[in-house]
């Protein structure tokens, strides 16, 4: 009788030595969603300390990754954060198959790793976007439970009332369940022309819009200008990204409720880059 090889243990097996799930490793390795690795470890390319491995697998410090047969350095690992300002026309995504232009051409390469963007921003709507090279991170920011505040300015065509007003923070029905804002005040505007500031914790596809036109109001330009604790400076004009700060980084990542991991890098000399510069360096 013919027995498969066993499969040596990973060194998560030994007592009192801190794990975690392999998949929220590789993912905060920035080599891709959780989602993704995954699929990966499903089909077999993932590797701990040589041997096939399945998913939920815990693993320690001192295991071995590979994905494809690469090694994956943990090892003082440092993460990036950028901000980048949206300007419309441009699709959150990576590809888009009427290569219309996507939010990720103007952005720096990383090597191996790759750029998450926390949330998306549809077509028309321009204002701040995040993007990190830490999926766990981009993992948790984007997660509903992790009930992060996101603020937009809206300009909208119509005068709501008072009512309509309240209605909008108290809860409308939508076709895909309740929502409201959890902030909402008045920013100027005259005629049929009206600012508002709004705040949603959650990302549900075209909400602000839709909230808006269920109280009879359409929103003619939709900016957001806030995530968490991370703002869309005055000078970081549209089609441009920087590194979060890492005051504002420490602070989204208490957020996120990874306050003690996580270290960030601030490239020297890599603050604000525009379209032009990113292609020149990518051509070198």
């Amino acid at each position: 009788m013919i027995r498969p090889p066993r499969r040596r243990r990973s060194s998560a097996s030994g007592d009192g030595e801190s794990t975690e799930k392999l998949q929220k490793v590789l993912a905060a390795a920035g080599l891709a969603s959780r989602r993704e690795i995954e699929r990966w470890i499903a089909s077999g390319r993932v590797t701990v300390n040589g041997n096939a491995t399945i998913l939920g697998e815990r693993v320690a410090p001192g295991d071995i990754l590979r994905v494809d047969g690469k090694l994956v350095r943990r090892a003082g690992l440092r993460h990036r954060l950028i901000r980048y300002h949206k300007p419309a026309g441009e699709v959150t995504a990576r590809r888009d198959p009427g290569a219309r232009p996507t939010v990720f051409d103007r952005l720096p390469g990383l090597g191996r790793a790759r750029w998450v963007a926390v949330g998306r921003l549809d077509l028309t709507t321009t204002g701040l976007l995040l993007f990190t090279d830490d999926g766990e991170l981009a993992h948790r920011l984007m997660h509903p439970s992790t009930g992060i505040e996101r603020e937009y300015a809206v300009r909208i065509r119509g005068a709501p009332s008072p009512e309509a007003l309240e209605t909008l923070t108290r809860g409308v029905a939508l076709n895909d369940g309740e929502a409201r804002f959890d902030a909402l005040r008045p920013a100027g505007g005259e005629g049929v022309n009206r600012w508002f500031h709004v705040v949603l914790r959650e990302g549900r596809n075209r909400e602000v819009r839709r909230l808006f036109e269920a109280v009879g109001c359409t929103v003619s330009r939709l900016i957001r200008v806030r995530f968490g604790p991370v703002t869309l400076p005055r000078r970081l004009r549209p089609g441009r990204y920087e590194d979060v700060d890492r005051d504002e980084a420490r602070a989204l990542m208490r957020e996120a409720g990874l306050a003690r991991s996580r270290p960030m890098r601030h490239p020297l000399g890599q603050t604000v880059r525009n379209r032009r510069q990113t292609l020149r360096t990518r051509r070198r």
